[in-house]
């Protein structure tokens, strides 16, 4: 089985790629299984119903949140009503929804995990024993985990905590797609960021020229989203259904100058 994680969906330009490409990039690379990360659809981050929607009709199984989870007020609603929108899972006891769902597909039980990293992030509980503990307790065959993390050392370190444990580890949250996707020695693929699907002419999604201006002046500015056309970041993890091990771990890039693919 070939299963497919996108990163980071940002605004309305990365949603509109999304739902334009997709589809064909399943085909393409003959995917049984897709994950998106949503916590940026929405304008001001954040997801709602409606970007849900939008994101599960463009062809994701799953969406996975991060540190915007709950910037738009009808998130918490969501989250109790679709288990197929996770959030990470080590908020604290009692914030609104599951940092883990399983779902049956062709024939495999998948199960999906979203946490949060602590470096440089809102403080949270352990995201390395919570990620354990769900492992051990999901009864899946393919395990696919979405670290939404700042810092590459932590998100490496949560790579080799993994190693053998789950199918595969894919960072999301700082929007490059780093040049580290591999299969580590136990059978998990890796990447330590997908990347984002959202505007290729800004800095990690917002104007350009708010981000300038804030680094040159050291004065706070409101970010905005940048207009115009947009990139698409991905990773394919190949899978032996036999072993649920990942044998490749392939990135995707689909940009906008000449709408070329590359793998």
């Amino acid at each position: 089985m070939n299963i497919l994680a996108v990163g980071d969906v940002v605004g309305d330009s990365g949603t509109n790629l999304l739902i334009e490409r997709l589809e064909e990039l399943k085909q393409k690379y003959e995917i049984g299984f897709c994950v998106v990360n949503g916590e940026n659809a929405c304008t001001n981050n954040g997801i709602t119903r409606k970007k849900a929607e939008m994101l599960f009709s463009a062809g994701a199984d799953v969406i996975t949140l991060g540190n915007h989870t709950f910037r738009q007020k009808e998130a918490a609603a969501l989250l109790l009503h679709n288990d197929r929108v996770i959030r990470p899972i080590n908020y604290p006891p009692g914030t609104p929804g599951n940092g883990m769902t399983v779902m049956e597909k062709n024939g495999k039980k998948i199960a999906v995990i979203n946490a949060m990293g602590r470096i440089y992030m809102d403080y949270m509980d352990c995201p390395f024993r919570k990620t354990e503990q769900a492992v051990k307790n999901c009864g899946a065959d393919i395990i696919l985990v979405d670290f939404h993390a700042e810092a590459t050392s932590e998100k490496i370190s949560m790579g080799w905590y993994l190693d053998g444990k789950v199918t595969a580890v894919f960072g999301t949250h700082t929007h490059v797609q780093t040049a580290d996707a591999r299969v580590l020695p136990k059978g998990t693929g890796y990447i330590t960021d997908v990347g984002m699907t959202g505007p290729y002419y800004s800095c990690l999604g917002v104007r350009k020229e708010i981000t300038l201006e804030r680094f040159l002046s050291c004065v706070p500015q409101r970010f905005e989203f940048a207009d115009g056309p947009s990139q698409l970041d991905a990773v394919v993890f190949r899978v032996n259904e036999e072993t649920n091990r990942a044998e490749e771990t392939i990135p995707i890039r689909v940009l906008p100058q000449a709408n070329r693919q590359f793998s």
